[in-house]
Order: structure tokens, then sequence, then C-alpha cells
């Protein structure tokens, strides 16, 4: 170790730079918090290696952090690759856009354990990048044998003598991420299908993580999210309904739950000027850029279990403008539907709580709820004329 500690030392640094760089000092210690099971993967590194490998997949493969970090994702990988699904997996990378996958992966001693794999891009907010890809791994119960096993995803294990020996000749390190290169080991198992529960938790683990990399990229100014956040691809709101929200003076956001990481799809003026960003800094991306160290976990998970759950909320919690001041948020939350009893958007309505308003006699929580009153009657008038979004041409 001494004749190569510089090297091991330096890569051991790019490596940490990789978080760091983006999402803070403290991000490490913040994942290490979560009980999930995924890695972070650097494309832009050679060999797209593995940047941080949370506690949860430690404890599942058996393997060191140390044994992890800086290697390809194939350490993970066994005997008994289905290359088909490799290669779907390996075009998700490429293409940049979220992937599902069962895998039959191999601990650290050499046993198979069958997992779902949800594999997803982290872009830049600002110019739509690619700084890491997610996976998370949810270990899939054993059920009963199915007649016929559907397109199964194996990875086969990356013995560090074979990693060597057959590296691809891409310019592009992006594609290397999950790329069987070893075909030896043991027999596979019966493949397994992931349950709906298993997908659902894949899910939730990956906007739980994302949540703490928005929170913490922050604070670096290089805020991040699941998608290419800028506007386009964001379906447009109608003409009418613009002018009609427009009329609605209290600071609120819209949001979409029907598009991926329900982005803000509308934002008021009065927002604008509580939060200090621009418009166009604010549609197409997830309410959490508003977060920060020193916001609350607890209060997120009731905003999302409220959410999901289509229910309203009121909490309070921090946020941080723009110029990374935080603010005490009286923060209500409600489900708007449509004509027929369809959840359309969410309507987040926040309240500077340190501010001195002037909410005409009437109380914060009232002056609230007069917000959430009028975008319900805007969307749903809106929504018996068929008229809520922009017609596409």
């Amino acid at each position: 170790m001494a004749s190569s500690g510089g090297g091991e030392e330096e890569q051991e640094q790019r490596l940490a730079a990789s978080l760091t760089a983006r999402y803070s000092e403290w991000v490490v210690e913040a994942l290490d918090e979560l009980p999930d099971n995924f890695v972070l993967t650097d494309p832009a590194m050679p060999g797209h290696p593995i940047v941080y490998s949370s506690r949860g997949l430690l404890a599942m493969s058996g393997y060191a952090r140390g044994e992890v970090l800086g290697r390809n994702a194939r350490v993970f990988q066994g005997a008994a690759t289905d290359r088909a699904v490799v290669a779907q997996i390996r075009d998700a990378v490429r293409a940049q856009r979220a992937h599902q996958a069962v895998l039959l992966n191999y601990r650290r001693d050499g046993s198979p354990h069958w997992i779902l794999l949800h594999l997803c891009p982290v872009f830049d907010a600002g110019d739509g990048r690619v700084l890491h890809f997610l996976a998370v791994q949810v270990p899939i119960a054993a059920r009963r044998r199915l007649a016929e096993a559907p397109a199964k995803a194996v990875l086969s294990a990356c013995r560090e003598e074979a990693r060597g020996e057959e590296d691809l000749g891409c310019a592009s390190h992006a594609g290397e991420v999950f790329v069987d290169m070893d075909k030896r080991g043991l027999e596979a198992e019966e493949p397994r299908v992931a349950s709906d529960w298993e997908k659902e938790k894949a899910l939730i683990a990956a906007n739980s993580i994302f949540s703490v990399l928005n929170r913490y990229s922050k604070l670096t100014g290089l805020v991040v999210c699941g998608k290419r956040c800028d506007s386009v691809g964001i379906p447009a709101l109608s003409s009418f309904l613009n002018l009609s929200l427009g009329r609605i003076k209290q600071s609120f956001v819209l949001t979409d739950p029907h598009l991926p990481d329900m982005p803000i799809v509308y934002a008021s003026d009065a927002f604008l000027s509580l939060t200090g960003y621009s418009r166009q800094e604010i549609l197409g991306r997830n309410c959490r850029f508003l977060n920060g160290p020193g916001t609350s976990m607890e209060v997120l998970e009731e905003i999302d279990d409220c959410v999901c759950s289509e229910r309203a909320c009121t909490v309070h919690l921090i946020n941080y403008r723009k110029d990374g001041r935080s603010f005490c948020d009286l923060l209500h939350i409600s489900p708007v539907r449509n004509i027929t009893g369809k959840v359309a958007f969410h309507v987040w309505v926040h309240l500077d709580e340190g501010s001195k308003n002037d909410f005409n006699g009437l109380s914060p929580e009232v002056w609230q709820l007069g917000a959430v009153g009028a975008v319900k009657v805007a969307v749903r008038s809106l929504s018996a004329s068929g008229s809520l979004l922009r017609p596409t041409r």
C-alpha cells in the first residue's frame, strides 16, 4: 500500500470530489443516513466508476466500501448473464433515461441473489448534463416458480483478475456501467419477477435519494434533478388558466403529479418575489429545490405521504431562497381536482412566517386557504371546457 499510496490517495480524492464538488462536503453523511441499497456512478470518469455506495447495499452485498468505490458496477455481477437485458441497461445509460430490470447479482462470497435494479440519471438542472447515475437495488423475495420466465437481466461477477481482459472500446465511459465481462460462477437460480410493491419501493427510494442530492446540490449552486429540468417537454398551461391564476396574489406553485418527478408547471409572481428565482429557473423542477441543510426530513416525509395519498396538509419547515438565505415557510399543500374529480395538480402555497404581512384581518392559514380556493375554482371551471393545457401543434 505504501508504494502506491500516492496514486490511491489521488484516486480517492477524485472520487470524493465527484460528490462534494456538486453536493457539498456534507452529502456523504446525509446519504449514509438513508436505509436504501444504492450506488452513485460518475459517467464522466474513466471506467464509469462507483463514487458512492450506501451502507445498506454494502451490508446486502458483503463488500466493504473501499472494495467498491472506484470500480465499475459490474463488481456485483456473476454468472449466467442475460446479454440481451444487459444490453438494454447499457442502452438506457447511453440514452440517459431511467430503466428498471430484474438482475441476478452476486455477493462478495459468491452467493447469488435476485434484485430489482432501478436505474436513473441525475441531471444538472441548469444545462441538462448528466452528472451521475443512481442505481437502486431492491431484493426480490422468493415466490412461486414461474412456468415461463420473462426476459431476465442477470449481471455476472467481475472478478478482479478478469476486469482488464475485456474493456469496451467506447469513446464515452457512460455505456460501461452494468456490463457483464465474466461468464464464470454459479448456476443461475430460478428467475424472479418484481412485484408492484418492490417496484414502488424502488421508486420511493430513488425519490428520497434525489431529495437529499437536490438539497445539498443547492449549497454549491449546481442544482440537480431526476430529469432535464428545463421547461421543454412540460405541457404548457392554457392562456386562459394562466390569466386566471395570474389574478391570485398569494405565493404559490402548481405541480403536475402525472409527470416524472412531479414538476412545477406554474409559479406565481409572489412566489418569485419570495424565493428570488426567475420563472425560467423554476418551471420543470421539483419543489425540492427550495430545501437545504436545515430542512426537516421528517416534515418532507410528511409532505410525501400527504401528496401520495392525495390529502391536504399544512407544515412548518425551513426553506431557502436563491441567495441562500433561509426562511420559516408556512406551507399548505392541497390536491386540485378537475371536473371529473381526478387530481390534476397540487397547489403549494408558501408564506414567510418571519415577514410582516397584511392579511386583511385574516389569519395566515385562512389567507392560504383563499389561494387554494381560487386555484380550485380556476382549474375546475376551465377543465369543464377542456382548456387546462395549451393545445399542441
